[in-house]
Protein backbone atom coordinates (compact mmCIF):
# COMPACT_ATOMS: atom_id res chain seq x y z
CA UNK A 1 0.00 0.00 0.00
CA UNK A 2 0.85 3.29 -0.77
CA UNK A 3 0.59 6.61 1.42
CA UNK A 4 1.62 10.14 1.86
CA UNK A 5 0.66 13.31 3.62
CA UNK A 6 -1.66 12.70 6.49
CA UNK A 7 -5.57 14.35 6.18
CA UNK A 8 -7.00 16.75 8.82
CA UNK A 9 -9.05 13.95 10.12
CA UNK A 10 -8.38 10.50 11.20
CA UNK A 11 -10.97 7.53 9.10
CA UNK A 12 -14.13 6.87 9.63
CA UNK A 13 -14.15 2.80 10.39
CA UNK A 14 -17.56 1.33 9.63
CA UNK A 15 -18.33 -2.34 9.73
CA UNK A 16 -18.40 -3.90 6.19
CA UNK A 17 -19.40 -7.20 6.78
CA UNK A 18 -18.93 -8.91 3.22
CA UNK A 19 -20.71 -6.02 1.32
CA UNK A 20 -20.38 -5.12 -2.44
CA UNK A 21 -18.95 -2.47 -1.73
CA UNK A 22 -15.69 -3.94 0.23
CA UNK A 23 -15.68 -6.45 -3.27
CA UNK A 24 -15.49 -3.32 -5.34
CA UNK A 25 -13.10 -1.59 -3.68
CA UNK A 26 -10.87 -5.29 -3.77
CA UNK A 27 -11.36 -5.72 -7.44
CA UNK A 28 -10.38 -2.02 -7.85
CA UNK A 29 -6.88 -2.34 -6.00
CA UNK A 30 -6.42 -5.89 -8.31
CA UNK A 31 -6.92 -4.58 -11.65
CA UNK A 32 -4.87 -1.54 -10.58
CA UNK A 33 -1.91 -3.65 -9.25
CA UNK A 34 -2.43 -6.91 -11.03
CA UNK A 35 -2.95 -8.59 -7.66
CA UNK A 36 -5.62 -9.17 -5.35
CA UNK A 37 -5.06 -7.43 -2.09
CA UNK A 38 -6.37 -10.19 0.18
CA UNK A 39 -5.16 -13.62 0.38
CA UNK A 40 -7.43 -16.49 0.02
CA UNK A 41 -7.55 -17.90 3.67
CA UNK A 42 -8.12 -13.63 5.08
CA UNK A 43 -11.30 -14.36 2.76
CA UNK A 44 -12.32 -17.74 3.47
CA UNK A 45 -11.98 -16.61 7.38
CA UNK A 46 -14.22 -13.19 6.42
CA UNK A 47 -16.70 -15.41 5.36
CA UNK A 48 -16.76 -17.95 7.95
CA UNK A 49 -16.86 -14.78 10.43
CA UNK A 50 -13.09 -16.04 11.80
CA UNK A 51 -11.75 -12.01 10.77
CA UNK A 52 -13.72 -9.13 10.57
CA UNK A 53 -13.80 -6.96 7.23
CA UNK A 54 -13.77 -3.13 7.68
CA UNK A 55 -15.07 0.15 5.65
CA UNK A 56 -12.57 3.12 5.64
CA UNK A 57 -14.13 6.29 4.84
CA UNK A 58 -12.78 9.96 4.38
CA UNK A 59 -15.65 12.16 5.31
CA UNK A 60 -18.47 9.05 4.18
CA UNK A 61 -16.53 8.17 0.67
CA UNK A 62 -15.02 4.91 1.13
CA UNK A 63 -11.23 4.91 0.48
CA UNK A 64 -10.55 1.65 1.19
CA UNK A 65 -10.80 -1.84 3.23
CA UNK A 66 -9.49 -3.53 6.26
CA UNK A 67 -9.35 -7.03 7.66
CA UNK A 68 -8.48 -7.93 11.26
CA UNK A 69 -8.34 -10.90 13.47
CA UNK A 70 -6.49 -13.81 14.17
CA UNK A 71 -3.13 -12.07 14.63
CA UNK A 72 -3.41 -10.65 10.80
CA UNK A 73 -4.13 -7.15 9.72
CA UNK A 74 -5.06 -6.47 6.14
CA UNK A 75 -5.19 -2.83 4.71
CA UNK A 76 -5.84 -1.94 0.83
CA UNK A 77 -6.76 1.51 -0.24
CA UNK A 78 -8.55 2.33 -3.66
CA UNK A 79 -6.07 3.63 -6.18
CA UNK A 80 -7.12 6.90 -6.63
CA UNK A 81 -7.19 7.23 -2.91
CA UNK A 82 -3.50 6.72 -1.92
CA UNK A 83 -0.62 8.92 -1.49
CA UNK A 84 -3.28 11.26 0.89
CA UNK A 85 -2.61 9.97 4.08
CA UNK A 86 -5.37 7.21 4.55
CA UNK A 87 -3.41 4.27 5.49
CA UNK A 88 -1.52 5.95 8.46
CA UNK A 89 -4.29 7.35 9.75
CA UNK A 90 -6.12 4.16 9.80
CA UNK A 91 -3.48 2.51 11.68
CA UNK A 92 -3.39 4.86 14.08
CA UNK A 93 -6.46 4.63 14.64
CA UNK A 94 -6.16 0.36 14.54
CA UNK A 95 -3.38 -0.65 16.13
CA UNK A 96 -4.34 0.30 19.87
CA UNK A 97 -7.07 -1.82 19.48
CA UNK A 98 -4.99 -5.20 18.20
CA UNK A 99 -2.41 -5.85 20.92
CA UNK A 100 0.09 -8.53 20.93
CA UNK A 101 1.69 -9.86 18.24
CA UNK A 102 0.37 -8.95 14.53
CA UNK A 103 1.57 -9.79 11.54
CA UNK A 104 0.50 -8.00 7.56
CA UNK A 105 1.79 -8.83 3.72
CA UNK A 106 3.19 -6.43 1.25
CA UNK A 107 2.59 -7.74 -1.96
CA UNK A 108 5.05 -6.95 -4.06
CA UNK A 109 7.73 -5.81 -1.10
CA UNK A 110 5.96 -2.33 -2.20
CA UNK A 111 8.34 0.58 -0.67
CA UNK A 112 5.51 2.39 0.43
CA UNK A 113 5.00 -0.67 3.02
CA UNK A 114 8.39 -0.56 4.16
CA UNK A 115 8.21 2.82 5.54
CA UNK A 116 5.00 2.06 7.20
CA UNK A 117 5.96 -0.96 8.88
CA UNK A 118 9.15 1.08 10.18
CA UNK A 119 7.16 3.65 11.55
CA UNK A 120 4.47 1.71 13.21
CA UNK A 121 7.27 -0.86 14.62
CA UNK A 122 7.06 -4.02 12.37
CA UNK A 123 9.64 -5.79 11.17
CA UNK A 124 10.47 -7.80 7.86
CA UNK A 125 9.67 -11.69 8.84
CA UNK A 126 8.82 -13.71 6.22
CA UNK A 127 9.54 -13.53 2.13
CA UNK A 128 7.41 -15.13 -0.17
CA UNK A 129 8.03 -15.72 -3.47
CA UNK A 130 6.07 -16.07 -6.69
CA UNK A 131 7.72 -18.39 -9.87
CA UNK A 132 6.47 -18.72 -12.63
CA UNK A 133 7.26 -20.44 -16.05
CA UNK A 134 5.95 -20.56 -19.22
CA UNK A 135 3.97 -24.12 -20.91
CA UNK A 136 4.51 -23.87 -24.68
CA UNK A 137 1.47 -26.08 -26.20
CA UNK A 138 2.09 -30.19 -26.77
CA UNK A 139 4.38 -32.32 -25.00
CA UNK A 140 7.26 -31.72 -23.57
CA UNK A 141 8.47 -27.89 -23.37
CA UNK A 142 11.05 -27.93 -21.23
CA UNK A 143 13.78 -30.29 -21.12
CA UNK A 144 12.88 -30.90 -17.40
CA UNK A 145 9.13 -31.34 -18.19
CA UNK A 146 9.84 -33.62 -21.08
CA UNK A 147 11.18 -36.11 -18.47
CA UNK A 148 9.07 -39.54 -17.68
CA UNK A 149 6.14 -38.62 -14.81
CA UNK A 150 5.69 -42.28 -13.77
CA UNK A 151 8.54 -44.63 -13.69
CA UNK A 152 8.42 -48.41 -14.11
CA UNK A 153 8.67 -50.33 -10.90
CA UNK A 154 7.80 -47.46 -8.82
CA UNK A 155 6.39 -47.79 -5.55
CA UNK A 156 3.70 -45.21 -6.11
CA UNK A 157 0.64 -44.41 -8.08
CA UNK A 158 -0.30 -40.84 -8.42
CA UNK A 159 -3.90 -40.11 -8.99
CA UNK A 160 -6.87 -37.81 -8.67
CA UNK A 161 -7.87 -36.61 -5.08
CA UNK A 162 -11.67 -38.98 -4.44
CA UNK A 163 -13.86 -36.47 -2.12
CA UNK A 164 -15.18 -37.86 0.42
CA UNK A 165 -13.02 -40.41 0.82
CA UNK A 166 -9.51 -38.86 0.77
CA UNK A 167 -10.27 -35.63 2.60
CA UNK A 168 -9.45 -36.50 6.33
CA UNK A 169 -6.26 -38.41 5.37
CA UNK A 170 -5.22 -35.30 2.99
CA UNK A 171 -5.87 -33.04 6.44
CA UNK A 172 -3.95 -34.85 8.16
CA UNK A 173 -0.83 -35.35 5.92
CA UNK A 174 -0.93 -32.03 5.17
CA UNK A 175 -0.82 -30.58 8.90
CA UNK A 176 1.99 -32.97 9.22
CA UNK A 177 3.64 -31.84 5.97
CA UNK A 178 3.16 -28.01 6.82
CA UNK A 179 3.51 -28.30 10.75
CA UNK A 180 5.64 -25.32 10.87
CA UNK A 181 3.69 -23.02 8.46
CA UNK A 182 1.40 -20.81 10.39
CA UNK A 183 -1.39 -20.48 7.32
CA UNK A 184 -0.89 -23.92 5.90
CA UNK A 185 -0.63 -26.12 8.68
CA UNK A 186 -3.69 -25.10 10.22
CA UNK A 187 -6.20 -26.02 7.02
CA UNK A 188 -8.93 -27.57 8.62
CA UNK A 189 -11.39 -29.99 6.68
CA UNK A 190 -14.30 -27.08 7.03
CA UNK A 191 -11.46 -25.38 5.02
CA UNK A 192 -11.47 -27.95 2.50
CA UNK A 193 -14.56 -28.58 1.88
CA UNK A 194 -15.10 -24.77 1.29
CA UNK A 195 -11.93 -24.78 -1.22
CA UNK A 196 -14.22 -27.80 -2.80
CA UNK A 197 -16.88 -25.01 -3.16
CA UNK A 198 -15.07 -23.05 -5.15
CA UNK A 199 -15.73 -22.47 -9.44
CA UNK A 200 -12.23 -23.44 -9.68
CA UNK A 201 -12.36 -26.80 -7.88
CA UNK A 202 -11.76 -30.03 -9.83
CA UNK A 203 -10.73 -33.49 -8.06
CA UNK A 204 -8.85 -34.03 -11.42
CA UNK A 205 -6.36 -30.93 -10.63
CA UNK A 206 -5.53 -32.59 -7.41
CA UNK A 207 -3.16 -35.13 -8.01
CA UNK A 208 -2.31 -37.55 -5.10
CA UNK A 209 0.70 -40.32 -4.98
CA UNK A 210 -0.54 -43.21 -3.28
CA UNK A 211 1.48 -46.16 -1.77
CA UNK A 212 1.10 -49.08 -4.41
CA UNK A 213 0.81 -51.64 -1.56
CA UNK A 214 -1.31 -49.82 1.22
CA UNK A 215 -2.81 -46.72 -0.73
CA UNK A 216 -1.65 -44.57 1.98
CA UNK A 217 -1.21 -40.96 0.79
CA UNK A 218 2.66 -40.14 0.31
CA UNK A 219 2.20 -36.70 -1.15
CA UNK A 220 0.11 -34.41 -3.23
CA UNK A 221 0.09 -31.51 -5.85
CA UNK A 222 -2.94 -29.69 -6.29
CA UNK A 223 -3.61 -27.63 -8.51
CA UNK A 224 -5.78 -24.35 -9.44
CA UNK A 225 -7.29 -22.90 -12.38
CA UNK A 226 -9.85 -20.42 -12.21
CA UNK A 227 -12.04 -20.15 -15.13
CA UNK A 228 -10.55 -17.81 -18.17
CA UNK A 229 -7.38 -17.85 -16.57
CA UNK A 230 -4.58 -18.91 -18.75
CA UNK A 231 -2.28 -18.87 -15.67
CA UNK A 232 -2.50 -22.33 -13.69
CA UNK A 233 -1.10 -22.47 -9.86
CA UNK A 234 0.65 -25.43 -8.59
CA UNK A 235 -1.88 -24.71 -5.20
CA UNK A 236 0.01 -27.08 -2.58
CA UNK A 237 2.54 -29.67 -2.45
CA UNK A 238 3.69 -31.57 -0.36
CA UNK A 239 5.18 -34.85 0.64
CA UNK A 240 5.11 -37.35 3.43
CA UNK A 241 8.42 -37.37 5.72
CA UNK A 242 8.65 -41.27 5.32
CA UNK A 243 9.18 -40.63 1.46
CA UNK A 244 11.20 -37.71 1.38
CA UNK A 245 14.38 -37.86 -0.70
CA UNK A 246 13.04 -40.26 -3.25
CA UNK A 247 12.13 -38.11 -6.13
CA UNK A 248 8.72 -38.27 -5.28
CA UNK A 249 8.41 -34.47 -5.33
CA UNK A 250 9.88 -34.15 -8.58
CA UNK A 251 7.44 -36.57 -9.52
CA UNK A 252 4.45 -34.91 -8.21
CA UNK A 253 5.70 -31.87 -9.81
CA UNK A 254 6.22 -33.32 -13.75
CA UNK A 255 2.85 -34.73 -13.22
CA UNK A 256 1.28 -31.25 -12.32
CA UNK A 257 2.60 -29.11 -15.09
CA UNK A 258 1.61 -32.32 -17.66
CA UNK A 259 -1.96 -31.78 -16.11
CA UNK A 260 -1.70 -27.90 -16.50
CA UNK A 261 -0.89 -27.91 -20.06
CA UNK A 262 -3.29 -30.66 -20.80
CA UNK A 263 -6.28 -28.05 -19.29
CA UNK A 264 -4.83 -25.07 -22.15
CA UNK A 265 -2.99 -22.92 -18.79
CA UNK A 266 -0.39 -21.36 -20.94
CA UNK A 267 2.18 -19.89 -17.72
CA UNK A 268 2.85 -22.40 -14.34
CA UNK A 269 2.49 -19.70 -10.96
CA UNK A 270 3.88 -21.03 -7.50
CA UNK A 271 4.44 -19.45 -4.15
CA UNK A 272 7.40 -20.55 -2.37
CA UNK A 273 8.94 -18.89 1.28
CA UNK A 274 12.04 -17.80 -0.20
CA UNK A 275 14.15 -19.96 2.88
CA UNK A 276 13.11 -23.30 1.90
CA UNK A 277 16.05 -23.72 -0.45
CA UNK A 278 15.25 -27.28 -0.83
CA UNK A 279 12.03 -26.21 -2.72
CA UNK A 280 13.50 -23.22 -4.70
CA UNK A 281 16.31 -25.49 -6.03
CA UNK A 282 13.58 -27.97 -7.23
CA UNK A 283 11.26 -25.20 -9.04
CA UNK A 284 14.42 -23.86 -10.63
CA UNK A 285 15.72 -26.81 -12.15
CA UNK A 286 12.43 -26.93 -13.68
CA UNK A 287 12.50 -23.68 -15.40
CA UNK A 288 10.50 -21.93 -13.03
CA UNK A 289 11.87 -18.10 -12.47
CA UNK A 290 11.26 -15.37 -10.00
CA UNK A 291 8.04 -12.99 -10.91
CA UNK A 292 7.14 -11.20 -7.84
CA UNK A 293 8.13 -10.72 -3.86
CA UNK A 294 5.84 -11.03 -0.88
CA UNK A 295 7.05 -9.90 2.30
CA UNK A 296 5.25 -10.64 5.23
CA UNK A 297 5.85 -7.75 8.39
CA UNK A 298 5.98 -8.43 12.19
CA UNK A 299 5.26 -6.25 14.79
CA UNK A 300 7.40 -6.30 17.94
CA UNK A 301 5.60 -6.79 20.41
CA UNK A 302 8.91 -6.86 22.96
Amino acid sequence: MEDGPEPAEGPDLADAAFTSEFRRIAAEAEEADGYHPFNEQSLFDVSAGRRTPLLLADAGHPVGAVVTGRGELDLVLRPAARRRGHATAALTALLPGLPGELTAWSHSDHPGARALAARFGFTADRTLLQLRMSLPAGTGGTSAAAEPVDTPGAATDIGPFLPGTDDAEWVALNALVFAGHPEQGALTLTDLEARQSEPWFDAGDFLLARDRASSRILGYNWLKIEPGDAVGEIYVIGVHPDAAGQGLGRRLMLAGLERLRSRGAATAALYVEADSTGAVHLYRSLGFADHTVDVQYRRDTR
